[in-house]
């Protein structure tokens, strides 16, 4: 089966800017399907129907994935064959037919202040490391950034004195994101004394790295959390998307507008900030029956 895989994926980077995880998961998702092909004798993409796709997404459901992955998966098939489409390979779409399958909603989870305030303080602030964990926390519930762009910080990407970050969000989009002043301190207090004892490369650009100088990994900054939160005695599970919904939660919950979260987010479609008016009701309930004499 002759594909053109790596040509597609190129396009992907260069027409739609999208990330590398985002990559990494449209290119597996299709080598599974290419599989499914070769498994049913199928070796011309050109050739495949929409009666095909629709036995492939039966498999998955079978396989009990969820909506949301499901729905992944038929987003990556589509844009696939839209580019065979530009590409001049086929002259049909046959996902065109085909309809997302809904994916169950569920509400984000999201830290307390106290929780929040309980985390950050953990880590021990006396040695470089700790400071430097003690400032990521900082900056992530500040900010709302997402976990890839906190470490993908630049040093050129820091305005503390007008209190902002430039950030590169998803679609090679950028943002200017507010920064408090907390959190501003925090960080110059983390490039002053915390930063210089970890560099091996003193050229290096990254506003957070590893222990070894490098840059840090997603794995890297997940374990530290992970092990922060278990530390915090926090029995709800932290991920860095955690601390990005309390992020939102909390200022909601404080009179901001949705527009403006929706811009600090970088969310291309409201629709998605609108998630967070759904947590803000639930705490308005519980807080109704946990006072109201008549709950």
């Amino acid at each position: 089966m002759d594909i053109p895989l790596d040509r597609f994926l190129n396009f992907l980077v260069v027409e739609k800017g999208l990330s590398p995880n985002t990559l990494e998961a449209y290119s597996r998702d299709l080598i599974q399907y290419f599989r499914f092909l070769e498994s049913k004798g199928i070796s011309d993409l050109s050739l495949t129907q929409s009666e095909t796709l629709y036995e492939y997404l039966g498999t998955l459901r079978s396989r009990k994935l969820s909506g949301r992955t499901q729905a992944r998966i038929l987003s990556a098939l589509r844009s696939f064959y839209r580019f065979l489409q530009e590409e001049s390979l086929r002259t049909d779409n046959p996902t065109l037919p085909l309809q997302s399958p809904k994916s169950k909603r569920t509400l984000p989870k999201t830290l307390s202040e106290l929780e929040v305030e309980t985390l950050i303080r953990q880590p021990n602030t006396g040695t470089p490391r700790g400071l430097r964990d003690a400032v990521m926390l900082e900056v992530l519930y500040a900010t709302g950034l997402r976990v890839s762009e906190l470490i993908a910080l630049t040093l050129d990407q820091l305005e503390l004195e007008a209190h902002l970050i430039r950030t590169m969000g998803k679609g090679s989009k950028e943002r200017l994101v507010p920064i408090g002043k907390i959190a501003s301190q925090c960080l110059r207090e983390y490039l002053l004394k915390g930063r210089p004892p970890l560099l091996k490369n003193p050229m290096a650009p990254w506003v957070f790295v590893n222990n070894r100088g490098g840059r840090l990994t997603r794995q890297g900054f997940w374990k530290i959390l992970r092990q922060y939160g278990q530390k915090a005695g926090i029995l709800k599970k932290v991920s860095p998307h955690t601390l990005r919904h309390t992020f939102a939660t909390h200022l909601l919950e404080g009179g901001a507008d949705l527009r403006s979260i929706q811009t600090m987010l970088g969310h291309a479609d409201i629709s998605t900030t609108q998630i967070y008016t759904l947590v803000t009701h639930e705490h308005l309930r519980e807080v109704y029956r946990r006072y109201h004499p008549r709950a």
